[in-house]
């Protein structure tokens, strides 16, 4: 058990007007299941250190052991063309821009075989909504990949994509899967999630997916044995119900298939975007994800987004519930697109992660293990 165990000190929250807090507190600390009006006592009322108390106890229950995950990856993005034109995205460029591109299998197999040089195990691979490529596009890809690199997990696309394509190609979204699966699809990212609520998609993502066949593409995804991530983009035009929507409806798709692997809440960017508000500071972030790991109870592993918040604060999120660190993150384009570049080295998360008081373990993409490599 760590050294950080909390301590068991009454709440903070003391005045009859907490009284639902206190309660909500005692579910929490006890490890039963929060319904929506606990989850909201404790979200809206609750201060930061009872949420971080609770959150990091929870954590210490499903990974009592010392030590903090990580994955080697790389994030491809093999095309930034896209038709959704979402008004949070500062990466994508419509057809025919000047700035459009399809990455080459030159390009691709000198960042794979970088990765690899690198200590990683999988690359991310994601794209925007291409109007003109075949689903044999992709397929020829992920054979290609598969066939040339054996070892590497691809970790690729998203239910935005998968749907889509099931749309153009007059496909179901089973089959789309199953043609990708056999090609040599290994996971699927929980990418395009932002919020998932109709109606907030509806304003800033109109043409992408709803939430309800996001949901649906990874219910599919999970029935054919394709583990999954989900995410969450908040801080644009939602609400803070609107976040909440998004856990339970996380929480009820875990409940029948239990193909989350783990979840990853960040804030939104607006840098550069048609969203134009201030960026969450760091409380609100720490905030949602202690929330997060409280609710997501069959969801095993909280992941802290070093890559949106930077490595302080990611630290920090290692005792408000996170237990993993995300990704070593050779390469990424779309959140740098939004005028944010941390960077960390496999070094620099070691450290990191060292200082807190963890161990740092490398893993593949379902949490196993990964022989030590150099630390460089």
């Amino acid at each position: 058990m760590s050294s950080f165990t909390p301590a068991h000190s009454p709440f903070e929250e003391q005045g009859p007007e907490f009284a639902d807090v206190r309660e909500a507190a005692k579910l929490a600390a006890s490890g039963q299941r929060l319904d929506r009006s606990a989850t909201e006592a404790l979200y809206y009322k609750a201060s930061l250190h009872t949420l971080a108390q609770l959150a990091h106890r929870m954590r210490l229950r499903m990974h009592p052991e010392p030590i903090v995950t990580y994955v080697g990856d790389r994030n491809i993005n093999y095309s930034n063309v896209c038709v959704c034109a979402c008004r949070f995205c500062a990466f994508f460029r419509a057809p025919e821009h000047e700035d459009c591109y399809v990455i080459s299998r030159e390009e691709m197999a000198q960042k794979v075989e970088e990765t690899l040089e690198l200590g990683g195990t999988q690359i991310l691979l994601q794209g925007g909504h291409h109007p003109d490529l075949p689903l044999e596009w992709y397929e020829d890809l992920l054979r290609w990949l598969r066939q040339t690199w054996p070892q590497l997990h691809i970790h690729a696309f998203s239910p935005p994509e998968i749907f889509f394509w099931a749309e153009k190609f007059n496909l179901s979204v089973p089959e789309v899967l199953k043609r990708l699966k056999d090609a040599g699809l290994h996971s699927l990212p929980g990418g395009g999630a932002e919020i998932l609520h109709t109606g907030v998609r509806a304003q800033v993502s109109p043409n992408k997916c709803t939430a309800e066949q996001w949901l649906g593409v990874m219910e599919e995804a999970h029935k054919l044995g394709l583990r999954t991530t989900a995410t969450m983009m908040f801080g644009h035009e939602e609400t803070p119900a609107h976040r909440l929507d998004h856990l339970f409806a996380v929480r009820e798709v875990q409940d029948r298939t239990h193909g989350f692997t783990a979840f990853i809440p960040w804030t939104f960017q607006p840098a550069h975007t048609r969203i134009q508000v201030d960026p969450l500071p760091a409380p609100a972030y720490l905030r949602m994800l202690a929330v997060s790991r409280l609710v997501l109870d069959n969801v095993t592993n909280i992941q802290a987004s070093w890559v949106t918040m930077g490595p302080h604060v990611a630290q920090l999120a290692l005792f408000y519930g996170a237990n993993d660190f995300g990704s070593l993150m050779i390469e990424e384009n779309v959140v740098a697109a939004a005028g944010v570049s941390f960077q960390m080295s496999r070094a620099d998360i070691h450290k990191v992660i060292s200082t807190a008081g963890f161990t740092p373990i490398q893993r593949t993409m379902d949490y196993k293990p990964v022989e030590p490599q150099p630390v460089a």
